[in-house]
């Protein structure tokens, strides 16, 4: 269960401090993630456009696994895709894609002398499907 906050207006009186005349570094990180859900809607296309990347991208090709001897599967098809095309490009320009869903994970953390960090859980931001897919295995792991 989330823990409530409480409203600004009910906190106590904070004293006022001396403004700085230069800004101070806090030594705050945020790291934002966002994670997208595509479905694959024409394996055909899906191949076709994957097997014209492979032949342009070598090197990112065989990092899925792609040969000359080797064909493509459509999941390392997708996957090389998504990892050359933005969302809109292949979302956008038939590629055989669509998204599903949008899901961003945000973390903050301190480097003071004590730590502390705080870890949004992903929480979906866009579902443009009836029935959405579970998150993938990986957007769940602690990173």
């Amino acid at each position: 269960m989330a823990q409530r906050l409480t409203h600004p207006s009910l906190l106590p009186a904070v004293p006022a401090q001396e403004i700085p005349r230069r800004p101070l570094s806090l030594g705050v990180h945020v790291q934002r993630i966002e994670i997208e859900d595509l479905v694959v809607t024409d394996h055909r296309l899906v191949l076709a456009h994957a097997r014209t990347a492979a032949r342009q991208d070598p090197d990112t090709a065989a990092l899925l696994g792609h040969s000359p001897t080797t064909p493509l599967t459509l999941q390392a098809a997708a996957a090389l895709l998504a990892a050359l095309h933005t969302t809109d490009e292949l979302t956008g320009m038939g590629m055989g894609m669509r998204i599903v869903r949008t899901t961003t994970r945000t973390t903050a953390a301190t480097q003071h002398p004590t730590p502390s960090s705080w870890n949004c859980p992903t929480h979906p931001t866009r579902t443009t499907d009836a029935h959405p897919h579970p998150a993938p295995a990986w957007a769940s792991r602690p990173g």
